[in-house]
Parts: C-alpha cells; sequence; structure tokens
C-alpha cells in the first residue's frame, strides 16, 4: 500500500493495526531499519507524556528510523497540541523527519505540523470505502471497531470451556514432544483438537518447559495458522489454565506481524499468571519493536529440556 495523501495514511492505521484506534498516538516509521507501526494510549495526565514520547522515540533510535508520520486520535486538535508539539520536537532532535502529523476525530483531520495551513474546521475524510480497506478485505485482514473489539475475540468460549473442564479429571500431562507434534498436527490442518486433547494440552503446557514445545517450534510461515490454532485453545481454557494458551498465542502473532493481538494476548496471559515468562518475553520483544525476521527457531531441546530464547534480546 502506497500513501500519497493524508486521507490514504488514515486508511492505512487501522489495517496497520488490526483496528481503529481511539484516543491513542499512532506512530508510522520509515527509513534504514526495518519499518514498525506503534499505538499508545493518549496520556491521561501531564505527568504521563514523558513516558509517552519516550516509548515512542526509543524505538526509533534503536533501529534507525529516519522518517515518521504521526496521527493523534482525539475529540480536538486543542487537546493533544501540546503532546503533538512536543513528540515532533523530541524527533526533531533526534534527527527523525516528521513528515505528517495530524489529529483525526474520526470525522476531520486537522494539520498539526509547524508551518502548516491552519484549517480550525478541519478536513473531512471517510475512509470506509478506501481502496486500502477493500484490498485488507482481499488480503484476509480483519479491521475491527476497537481494540476493545480484537479484545473480545479472546473472551472464553463457554461451551468450549465447560467441555474441556468436564474432561480435565482424567487427563495426565504430556512432555513437550506431544505437545509440538499435537500442535503442529492441528495448525497445518487448520483442525481443532478433540476436548480430551485439548485438556491434556492445556494441563501440559502450564509447565513451561512443555509450553517450549509448542512457542519454540513456531515458524514465520506457519504463524498465522498456529495464531488460529491457539485461538481456539485460549478460548476453551478455564481460568486457572489460561496464562499458558495467552502467552503462545502472544508469540505467535508476534512472529505473524499481528502486534495488537499479541498485547491483547499478553494482557490476557499476565492477568491470568503475573509471573508468566513467556508473556514477559513477548511484552518485551514488543516494547523493543524486535521484527519478527530476528526470529530463529532453536534446534531441538537437549535432555531434560534447556530453555530457549528468542532473539533479537529477548529472555
Amino acid at each position: 500500500m502506497t500513501a500519497r495523501c493524508p486521507e490514504d495514511l488514515l486508511a492505512f492505521v487501522p489495517v496497520a493495526l488490526g483496528f481503529v484506534p481511539q484516543q491513542s498516538v499512532v506512530l508510522l516509521t520509515f527509513g534504514a531499519g526495518p519499518s514498525f507501526h506503534a499505538r499508545v494510549d493518549l496520556p491521561s495526565h501531564e505527568s504521563d507524556v514523558p513516558f509517552v514520547i519516550e516509548a515512542l522515540v526509543d524505538p526509533c533510535l534503536r533501529h534507525d528510523v529516519e522518517r515518521v508520520v504521526i496521527v493523534l486520535y482525539a475529540a480536538a486538535p486543542s487537546l493533544v497540541r501540546d503532546l503533538a508539539d512536543r513528540l515532533e520536537r523530541a524527533l526533531t532532535r533526534e534527527g527523525i523527519e516528521v513528515l505528517e502529523l495530524m489529529c483525526a476525530d474520526g470525522r476531520r483531520w486537522f494539520p498539526m505540523l509547524p508551518g502548516r495551513a491552519d484549517q480550525p474546521r478541519g478536513v473531512p475524510y471517510d475512509v470506509s470505502a478506501h481502496p486500502f480497506a477493500a484490498e485488507a478485505v482481499v488480503a484476509g485482514l480483519v479491521t475491527h471497531s476497537s481494540r476493545d473489539a480484537l479484545a473480545a475475540t479472546l473472551w472464553p468460549d463457554p461451551v468450549a470451556v465447560a467441555t474441556v473442564s468436564d474432561v480435565l479429571g482424567g487427563v495426565s500431562p504430556a512432555d513437550a514432544g506431544w505437545v509440538r507434534a499435537l500442535t503442529h498436527r492441528h495448525a497445518g490442518r487448520g483442525t481443532v483438537p478433540e476436548p480430551a486433547d485439548l485438556a491434556r494440552l492445556l494441563v501440559s503446557i502450564a509447565d513451561p518447559v512443555a509450553r517450549e514445545g509448542a512457542w519454540c517450534a513456531i515458524e514465520r510461515a506457519d504463524a498465522r495458522e498456529h495464531v488460529a490454532l491457539w485461538t481456539c485453545v485460549l478460548r476453551s481454557a478455564p481460568e486457572r489454565l489460561v496464562a499458558g494458551p495467552a502467552a503462545v498465542l502472544g508469540f505467535a502473532a508476534w512472529l505473524a506481524g499481528h502486534g495488537a493481538l499479541a498485547w491483547c494476548a499478553v494482557e490476557r496471559a499476565l492477568e491470568a499468571d503475573g509471573s508468566c515468562s513467556l508473556a514477559d518475553t513477548v511484552s518485551g520483544l514488543l516494547v523493543s519493536a524486535v521484527p519478527p525476521s530476528r526470529w530463529r527457531p532453536p534446534g531441538p531441546p537437549p535432555p531434560g529440556g534447556a530453555a530457549a530464547h528468542a532473539s533479537g534480546g529477548a529472555a
């Protein structure tokens, strides 16, 4: 997709994120290093502004970003003027060119770069029928109405949870080899394990060593298929077993390039288990904007199951 005007950029953002942002700062990057797209909530207090700026500028410096586009989603440009100015100055000081800086309220956009013509009433826009939206549909990309709507796709399926709960008492944990074989078979076929196998999978990946049998074997070529599988597994999990499948889903989503979905999965995992190491690893990959191209699947673990780690500085 090649953006040639502000309306193109506004149409591209929801496609890139997977949802229509609200009360957000969105950063699109371009340059010598790997490009990435970032979104953070608008700061709710003045004291939060430096942290928002740091969260956006630091990955740009880490990845040698040369140019950026910033879109602030807010009810009025006056509410984000100070943030826009401070963010633009912070990027410019680091030698990063701000190609476009605008505020969008869902119906109008307002130019906010210094020296741009003032548009007090804004410029009307409607991206619902934009060609980018049509291209996304053809490519099989789903754009949700909000981040909450995206997060809702990971909510439990009561019928599936009840079915798995009924058979949990009769299953025993399996090793990493069984986990790897089961998940690769079903991801490749686009199928979901039977309830007894689902229950055994969930019990097994409660153990971090067996969990590695799932996430360490995922490759970029089949990451989307694993996203579909682990979404079903997560939605079938009783609450006490949510952390494992949510963390694996987060990793698969990061590897597939679905950063927003990865964040939603990480949040579910950490809500269920604040000490989930895999969720922390994926969180670090996302915060640092580590590109999925950096992932190199480890070789088979030695006897006893030594820990494996994602590349790109993750632990």
